[in-house]
C-alpha cells in the first residue's frame, strides 16, 4: 500500500531493529489486504466468474445475492461489487464499519459483544437468503469476527452477551465458545446453507483461525458442522457457565451439496509474506508455529527458545531512496528472525485494566525479561484493534529503560492485565485503525544470536 499501515510509524520506528521487524510486519498486512486478495482470486470473464480456477456461469441464475459478516467483510463487499457491478440482485454484510456500496447494503456492527444492531443486520441477511430458489447463487462473504456481527434471532444476542461474559473467566478456548454460539444461532453452523437451500451458495473465507480448521471461520455458517447439543451441554457443564436454550445445527447432506467454500487467505498468506521480506533482508528465518493457542507464557517461552542458534550477518537494509540500492547496518551485527501466529490465550479476571492479547503477550515478555540487547519483539492483531484501539505493542530495550525512568511497576500491571496504559507510558503503542482483514495474530522477533 502507498505509505504505512502503522499510524504512528515516525514515533515507533526510531531504531534500524524495529524499522526492519515494523517494515516485515507491513508486509504481512499488505499481503491479506482484503481488496487485493478479492482482486487477485475472484476473476469475471463474459459470465463466467472464476474462483480459484473454479468456474460458475453466470448466466444460469436468475438473481444474485451477496451477504457476509465478519472484520473484511465490508470491504470485501466493495471489492466484489467492482467485479460484477449490477449483476447483484440485492446484498447485505456486517462489519465494524459501513463503507459506500451501490447494491450491497452494509451494516456497523459490534465486536465482541453483539447489540441490536447486529440482530438488525442479521435480520437482514436472513431475509435476503430465505425462499431462494435454484436458480439464485448466494455469494458469502465470511470473515474473522463474524461469530460475534452475525447474530440472529434476538435470543441469540440475549445469550451470546452472556456467554461471552461467563467464558472470558474460564480460560477456554474460542473453539470451545463458538461450538456452543453454533446452537444458539439459527444462522451459524451451516444454518445459512440450510435457510438458503436450495441455491447455490458460494462462500469466500477469509480465515482468522489457525490451522485449517476453516469450518469454525465466524462459527461455520456456510458449512456442515459435527458437533452436536451434547457436545455443548458437555462444555458448558465443565465450565459452569450455566442455562441455555439450545438448538440442534443441520446435519442433513442435502443442504450442503450445492455449497462451494474457497478459503481465499490465511494467517500463513501472513507469514509466507514476512518470510519472503525476512529473507530479501539476508535474514535467517525461523517459523514457530501458525497454530499457537498455548497460554501466553507458553506461547513466548516457543517463540524466545525456537531462536535460532545460527548468526546470520545482516547485509541488506531497504531504507533507501531508490529500488535496488542498500546501505549496510553499522556494526553488521548477527541478526534473525521468528514468526508465529495464533490466538495465545488469556484468562482475563473481573475488574480487568484495558488491552487485549497482543499488549498483554507483550507486558509478559517484559515481565519475563525475554526482551535482550538489541532484540524486538512484536504482537500484533492482524485486525489493528486488540481489544482497544491499539492493534499490538512493540518492545525493545528503549522499552527497558523507559521503565526505570518512569518507575513503572511491570508486576502491578501485568497483575491487573492493565497493558495499554502500561505501554501507553512507554510509547511502544502500535497504532493502525481497523485494517479491513482479520487472520488471527502475528509475532515477530528479530534478535541477535
Amino acid at each position: 500500500m502507498d505509505g504505512h499501515w502503522i499510524k504512528n510509524w515516525d514515533t515507533l520506528a526510531i531504531t534500524l531493529n524495529r524499522k526492519i521487524a515494523l517494515e516485515i510486519i507491513e508486509s504481512g498486512l499488505d499481503a491479506i489486504k482484503t481488496e487485493n486478495v478479492i482482486a487477485s482470486l475472484v476473476v469475471l470473464s463474459g459470465e463466467k466468474l472464476s474462483i480459484q480456477g473454479e468456474d460458475f456461469d453466470l448466466a444460469k441464475f436468475k438473481k444474485i445475492k451477496v451477504v457476509g459478516f465478519g472484520k473484511s467483510s465490508c470491504q470485501a463487499a466493495l471489492a466484489l461489487e467492482k467485479i460484477l457491478g449490477d449483476k447483484i440482485t440485492s446484498g447485505a454484510v456486517i462489519g465494524l464499519e459501513k463503507v459506500e456500496c451501490k447494491y450491497i447494503e452494509t451494516f456497523a456492527g459490534t465486536h465482541p459483544r453483539a447489540t441490536d444492531a447486529n440482530v438488525v443486520a442479521g435480520k437482514k441477511i436472513y431475509e435476503i437468503i430465505k425462499d431462494s430458489t435454484e436458480e439464485d447463487l448466494i455469494i458469502v462473504l465470511v470473515s474473522g469476527g463474524g461469530s460475534a456481527l452475525l447474530c440472529y434471532p434476538e435470543s441469540e444476542y440475549i445469550q451470546g452477551a452472556k456467554l461471552y461474559d461467563e467464558f472470558l473467566k474460564t480460560g477456554g478456548t474460542i473453539s470451545e465458545m463458538n461450538t456452543i454460539r453454533k446452537h444458539l444461532s439459527l444462522l451459524k453452523g451451516g444454518g445459512l446453507a440450510k435457510i438458503a437451500y436450495p441455491a447455490t451458495v458460494v462462500g469466500l473465507i477469509f480465515s482468522d483461525v489457525p490451522g485449517n480448521i476453516f469450518k469454525n471461520v465466524a462459527s461455520g455458517a456456510t458449512y456442515k458442522d459435527d458437533t452436536t447439543v451434547s457436545d455443548v451441554e458437555k462444555i458448558i457443564a465443565e465450565n459452569n457457565l450455566g442455562e441455555f436454550d439450545l438448538i440442534e445445527t443441520p446435519k442433513e447432506d442435502k443442504y450442503f451439496e450445492k455449497v462451494h467454500n474457497f478459503v481465499l487467505v490465511s494467517n500463513k498468506t501472513a507469514v509466507e509474506a514476512m518470510e519472503k521480506k525476512s529473507e530479501e533482508l539476508g535474514l535467517k528465518v525461523n517459523i514457530v508455529s501458525t497454530e499457537l493457542y498455548d497460554e501466553v507464557d507458553k506461547a513466548l517461552e516457543k517463540i524466545f527458545g525456537n531462536v535460532s542458534d545460527v548468526g546470520h550477518l545482516l547485509k541488506q537494509v531497504y531504507n533507501v531512496s531508490a529500488p535496488g540500492d542498500v546501505v549496510r547496518q553499522q556494526g553488521g551485527r548477527p541478526t534473525s528472525v521468528t514468526l508465529a501466529a495464533g490466538e495465545p490465550r488469556v484468562v482475563v479476571p473481573k475488574n480487568a485494566g484495558k488491552g487485549g492479547r497482543n499488549l498483554h503477550m507483550g507486558l509478559e515478555a517484559v515481565k519475563m525479561k525475554l526482551v535482550k540487547d538489541d532484540s524486538v519483539f512484536i504482537s500484533f492483531g492482524s485486525d489493528g484493534m486488540d481489544n482497544s484501539d491499539a492493534a499490538g505493542a512493540i518492545v525493545d530495550k528503549s522499552t527497558m529503560e523507559k521503565i526505570v525512568k518512569f518507575g513503572l511497576d511491570v508486576n502491578d500491571y501485568a497483575t491487573r492485565f492493565d497493558s495499554y496504559d502500561f505501554f501507553q507510558k512507554t510509547g511502544d503503542i502500535i497504532m493502525t485503525g481497523p485494517t479491513g482483514a482479520n487472520v488471527s495474530d502475528l509475532m515477530i522477533l528479530l534478535t541477535k544470536n
